[in-house]
Parts: structure tokens; sequence; C-alpha cells
């Protein structure tokens, strides 16, 4: 049984979706006006996270996930430039996919855009005009916040206590006190204005809220209820209240089940702002940061526990992640020489039964609330136990079997988090020098960079075997004046480029 932490309920509770073996899920998405940060960055990585584990554990998961085209912040930036809403909005869209591929998050099922879903939202505020929770003035439409007899159990908050700092603004950036009749009501629906892009609808010509848009776009491609709605912290109040009481009370039917947000994202222990100079692009880390090591680093820490990104972490992160591809390198070298007729040099039985407790103690913290800490720790003792088996040892083909079975499981539940190994073929790294080491000092004639290092360790060999130390130094001397490292071990000489 999975439970995880709802927001609206404050606690953690049982996960029972609407339909047997199904998630449908909705997380929401960017506003695309420039590219994003590493703290937008680390929601989309952790529901990402979420939603891997869940189909991991056979559910079939329809997973949306909107881009916001249409907004205050769009228009401002486009007037800045000289440019059109669309053309900037086009823009940071492909900008927001490509950094989401390049940080490993997959894309989701359905990816809605604001500007193509109009039709939807005017449908959803004329049932909510209809109903008596919403209102127009002057082509502006607003909702009631105190129509909705629940509004607050989301964010746990008072409407009583809510009457300062709740302040709604037209996109001239006028004050709309005025016009309201009450301060806490927020716009469903927004009169054009000049230059900016509307829509016809019943009260005018306008464009969306911003709230309005999830409400309609999940509706329509999830059905309502829908099992989990997830977000970032921030999204709580005011948007993903106001998200809920819209959609309920347009509705008249629960909105999401349960609701899950992440935490927030600090640069070296500091709110990332760039007042402070620490406002960090995602697309800019990962120009330094190996994508994999930026997902260990995120998910070391708990989904909703804040977390501290710093360079040190990061380098943290990284060794991490090498020590687990390492391990691998060397279980997969090992078994490539195994040898038929060795005798077993590990216990294949134990080692077997360490991948099974693996899987299950990694199975059992995701379970609980999608705990990748603990699942990550569940890895790295395997990885350990791992290390330990093989070291020094000759393989059997019988043991060859066991150490498949673990690398097998450090593989699969490692993707399950969405950490990338990289492993790439080694070789394309070789330094060309070494085909014309290889040439001089083992009559190798070919261009293959990894061809020429299995000729020079072939003659390495032979040079030890026949006492040829003078030509078995010449080898390895020329093979670590290149970057290589040259390990002898019971099954031969093992060799990695540290460049």
């Amino acid at each position: 049984m999975i439970r995880l932490y709802d927001t609206k309920q404050h606690k953690k509770v049982d996960f029972v979706p609407l339909h047997e073996g199904e998630v449908r899920m909705y997380v929401c998405g960017p506003t695309v006006y420039n590219r994003i940060h590493i703290g937008n960055a680390r929601t989309f990585i952790s529901f990402d996270m979420i939603r891997r584990y869940l189909a991991w554990r056979g559910y079939k998961v329809t997973f949306v996930q909107n881009v916001t085209d249409v907004d205050d912040k769009i228009i401002n930036r486009a007037a800045e430039e000289g440019r059109t809403a669309s053309e900037v909005a086009q823009e940071y869209t492909e900008a927001f996919i490509s950094d989401m591929h390049a940080a490993g998050v997959e894309d989701p099922d359905i990816r809605p855009k604001a500007t193509e879903e109009i039709p939807a939202m005017i449908e959803l505020v004329q049932s909510l005009v209809d109903k008596g929770h919403a209102y127009e003035v002057d082509g502006d439409v607003y909702f009631s916040v105190r129509s909705d007899p629940h509004y607050g159990t989301l964010s746990g908050r008072n409407v009583d206590e809510m009457e300062s700092g709740h302040r709604e603004l037209r996109a001239d950036g006028q004050g709309l006190e005025d016009r309201k009749r009450d301060p806490l009501d927020f716009a469903l629906w927004k009169a054009a204005k000049p230059g900016e892009p509307s829509w016809e609808s019943p009260w005018g010509q306008g464009r969306p809220g911003w709230h309005i848009e999830c409400s309609a776009m999940s509706h329509k491609y999830l059905g309502l209820p829908f099992d989990i709605h997830g977000g970032g912290q921030d999204l709580v109040f005011p948007h993903h209240e106001n998200e809920r009481a819209q959609s309920e009370c347009g509705c008249g039917t629960t909105f999401a089940n349960y609701w899950m947000h992440s935490g927030m994202l600090q640069v070296n222990s500091e709110k990332m702002s760039k007042s402070l100079g620490n406002f960090l692009l995602l697309h800019e880390v990962l120009e330094d940061a190996d994508p994999g090591a930026l997902r260990m680093l995120m998910l070391q820490t708990h989904y909703r526990s804040p977390l501290d990104f710093s360079v040190e972490r990061m380098d943290e992160a990284n060794a991490a992640l090498t020590r687990v591809m390492n391990a691998l390198e060397a279980a997969d070298w090992s078994c490539s020489n195994a040898t038929d007729g060795a005798p077993d040099a590990l216990d294949g039985t134990a080692l077997c039964e360490s991948a099974s407790a693996c899987r299950d103690a990694f199975a059992e913290a995701m379970d609980d609330d999608f705990n990748a800490p603990a699942a990550l720790g569940s890895i790295f003792t395997l990885v350990g136990e791992l290390n330990t088996a093989i070291a020094g040892k000759e393989l059997s083909l019988a043991d060859a079997e066991a150490v498949v079975v673990a690398t097998d499981a450090i593989r699969e539940l490692i993707a399950v988090l969405g950490i990338s190994l990289a492993e790439e073929d080694a070789a394309a790294d070789y330094p060309v020098e070494v085909i014309g080491l290889a040439s001089d000092l083992a009559g190798y004639g070919g261009d293959d960079a990894m061809q020429a290092v299995e000729a020079l360790l072939e003659a390495r060999a032979l040079a030890r075997q026949e006492k040829d130390w003078a030509k078995a130094d010449a080898v390895r001397d020329g093979l670590v004046g290149l970057g290589f490292i040259i390990e002898d071990t019971p099954q031969g000489a093992k060799v990695t480029y540290q460049g």
C-alpha cells in the first residue's frame, strides 16, 4: 500500500486511486516567459520520480502538465522586446521542453497549452456565473470567494483572516479593489487591453485569468475528480486554493482526491533571488553538471523537505553517482572475464538474496510517501555488497550469474528514480595518441582507440610472460602517461581512462 502526504488533509494517508490499477495525475507546468530555474526543476524532477515509481508499481499513469502561454509576464516581456506574446511563448515553450529532456524528465502524456483551450475555460467561467459563484464588471469576471464555504481548506487558511495582502491587479498594474465586491475575489476572465492577445467571450473580448486555466485543462483531459494534483509548495495558495474552489463550485464535485507539493529550494542556505546573485537557471547549471548527478542531489532530500543547493553538494552527488557507475563497470568487467571451470569465488546465493532485499527495501521506502533518500540508501547498500563480493576475485560463470542479478537490480532501481548513469562507451574519450603508442609497442595497424588499448594490454601480458620487463614497463608507462590507470587482477589487467 502506497502512503502519501495529502496537503489538504495535512497528514499522510493511504493512496487509493479512483480506478484500480490506474492513476490520473495533473502537475502545474511553467509560465513560458523565461528559461526555468533550478527551483522549478526541483518540482518537475520530483513529480517525474513519483510518476516513474507509480508506473514501476504497475499503475497505468495518465500524466497531464499544462503550459501557460498567455499571462501578464509573457505580455510584458513581449512589449519590452518588441515581439508578439505568441513569439515569446513559443520560444520559451521549446526551451522548457529542451531543458526537461536535458534533466531526464519524461514528457507528459498530454501537454495542453492555455491558448488552445480557451473554449473550455469560457465554459467553466460561465458555469460559475450561472451558479452565482462569479460576477461580471465591465468585461472582467471575478470569482466570489465567500460563495465557497470550503474556501481555505486546502491551504488551512481562515477567510476572515485573509483580508490583507490578497490583492488582484489588472494587466496594466491598476488596483481593482474598488471594482470587486470583496477584496478577496480573484479574476476568472480579464477584459482585453490594446495590443494584448484576446478572445471573444460572453463578456466581450478578453483573456483568461491564471487560475482558471489549470481547472479547465485538468477537467477536460482527466475528468473530475482525478487522483493527484501536484506542484510546488509556493502554489498551495493562492493558485491551488483558487483552482480547487472554482472547480468544485463550477462542477459540483471534488476536484482532486490528493494534493501533493514539493518543498522549496535554496542556494547556499539562502532563498534564491536575482538580488542575491544566486538565481540559477537549469540550462546554465547543466552546462557544468551531469544531469544524473543533479537528479541525485535533488533526490537525496525528501521531495517535501526544503532542499539546499550548493557546489559542494553537487560535488558530493557527483561522487555518489560515480561510485555507482564504477561498481557497475567493475562488475561488468569481472563478468565479461569470468572463466568456465574456475572455482566459485563468492557466495552467489547471498548476493542474489541481497539484490532481492534491496528491491524490497526500495519499494518499502518509496511506498512511504516516495521516500527517495531511503530508497537510494537501499541501492547504495547493494552497491557496497557488490564491491565487496567481487573485489580481487576471479569469477566463475556461476559467480557471474549472481553478479548480473545484483547489477540488474541496481540499474533497474536507479532508473526508477530517473537517475541517468550515462554509461557511454568510455573509448569515445580515449586520446588518439594511444593508437600511435599501440603501433610502436604492439604492432597495431588499425585506427580504433579501444582496439589499440586491447593490443597494448595483450602485448604487455605477453612481455610479462616472457619476462621482458622493459617492454612491459614501456607499455604501462605509455598508457599511464596518456591518462590510463592499469589494475592487475586475477582475471588479467583492467584499464580505466581518467583523462
